[in-house]
């Protein structure tokens, strides 16, 4: 077992899947804190719950004394990791990554202490080192230092090519940058460890290997499992898509009822990994059967949404299922969406309505929800697809739209 608190918990959270050397890093850790960084590119505006675990690391690392790096890929988008995927990443322009980087920076604050301490977090992108190589240069310095043979041993690349989907020279130099990455990072910050999720085990290591041939310096990586469900799906995804980080993208009443949602078997794995409660509180929890458990996944969903959003929307959250799954009500916390009055007066078929409202995906989605009595207006089932909701259904000013008893929103005339 280790000694470090850090390990210790992050073992006991389930935070911990493969480690270089576990042994070394444990007594790194005792003997005073480290930098570690996480990678995180630039592909959307903001980070989904599949990212959740790693950004629960970083906050895990920081409550132990350590200082958290985010590292945002800057550099590293316009290539695009090939880890677990089957293509080609689209290819991002400038402004895009720029825009991006600024929405994935905004995800962290609400879980990382920022600023200049030894345990405050710091934000790191790698443009600022890779804009500035020369691309033979970075060849010959870094590029005998990685092998044909070995990369093409590492998962990314290996299924890749197993699969026979084309995997682009472009894409094949990724390992490369990241490695320096780590490199640039061990030179200018200090950092010793490296974290991710299990599909960056060999880019992780590779960097290793670089500082060490390079530096003379001893490092470490650590790899997080890759979470799904008890059922297997993938998390963080649903019909109706992914499952954001910021309010911008995903209302917090929407996140809060994701995690309600949790199945019975993930209840105690999800309250060790996505929230704070010490792991006693999470053994009582993870005990509960039967119906108690409805009251776990209360907690659970109510800690998680604090920690994305804050205490006081993660209340009214929950006040609102309350209020709508207990009594049938209107709660004013629920979703909203704008739609177009002169719409409403003319009257919207309620397919339609329901995939603007997002309660669906698809007009087909639509129309078998409504076919199986699973759509109400007003709390009351409708089932003729194209029956049209207009202005006389609204009821204080809004008209509320339910797909099962679980998703809801308030449609409002602008």
């Amino acid at each position: 077992m280790p000694r470090s608190a850090f390990l210790t918990e992050a073992i006991a959270r389930g935070f911990v899947f493969q480690c270089t050397d576990l042994e070394a890093l444990d007594a790194r850790l005792k003997a005073g804190p480290i930098a570690a960084y996480i990678g995180f590119d630039c592909t959307a505006d903001s980070l989904h719950v599949g990212s959740l675990v790693q950004i629960m690391l970083l906050r895990l690392l920081q409550r132990h004394g350590h200082r958290p790096v985010v590292l945002l890929g800057g550099g590293t988008s316009r290539i695009g990791d090939p880890s677990g995927k089957d293509e080609a990443r689209q290819l991002l322009s400038d402004e895009q990554i720029s825009a991006n980087m600024a929405g994935i920076r905004r995800v962290f604050d609400p879980f990382l202490r920022f600023g200049d301490g030894p345990g405050e977090a710091m934000v790191v992108n790698n443009a600022d080192w890779l804009d500035a190589l020369g691309y033979i240069a970075l060849l010959r310095e870094v590029g005998t230092h990685f092998t044909i043979n070995r990369m093409l041993g590492f998962d990314a690349v290996r299924l890749r090519l197993e699969r026979e989907q084309p995997l682009t020279f472009l894409e094949f130099n990724y390992m490369i940058l990241q490695s320096y990455d780590f490199r640039e990072l061990h030179r200018r910050h200090g950092v010793v460890l490296q974290c991710g999720g299990s599909d960056q085990w060999g880019n992780i290591v590779a960097g290793m290997e670089l500082v060490r041939r390079t530096e003379g310096k001893t490092v470490f990586g650590l790899t997080s499992p890759l979470i799904t469900t008890a059922s297997g799906a993938k998390m963080g995804k649903t019909a109706r898509g992914a499952i954001w980080l910021t309010a911008e993208r995903l209302a917090p009443f929407d996140y809060w009822q994701f995690w309600r949602n949790a199945e019975d078997a993930d209840v105690g794995r999800f309250l060790r990994l996505f929230t704070d409660l010490p792991l006693p509180e999470i053994a009582r929890l993870e005990a509960l059967r039967d119906a108690e458990i409805n009251a776990a996944k209360i907690v659970l969903a109510t800690e998680a949404t604090a920690l994305a959003h804050g205490r006081a929307a993660a209340e009214a959250a929950r006040r609102t299922a309350g209020e709508v799954f207990g009594a049938g009500g209107l709660a004013e916390d629920l979703p909203r969406v704008d739609v177009p009055a002169a719409d409403l007066a003319r009257g919207v078929p309620a397919f339609q309505l329901f995939v603007t409202a997002g309660l669906a995906a698809s007009n087909g989605e639509a129309r078998r929800l409504i076919r199986g009595g699973g759509a109400r207006v007003n709390d009351s089932a409708i089932t003729d697809e194209a029956r049209p909701v207009t202005a006389a259904d609204l009821k204080d000013g809004v008209i509320k739209l339910s797909a099962g008893r679980k998703q809801h929103r308030l449609v409002r005339p602008m």
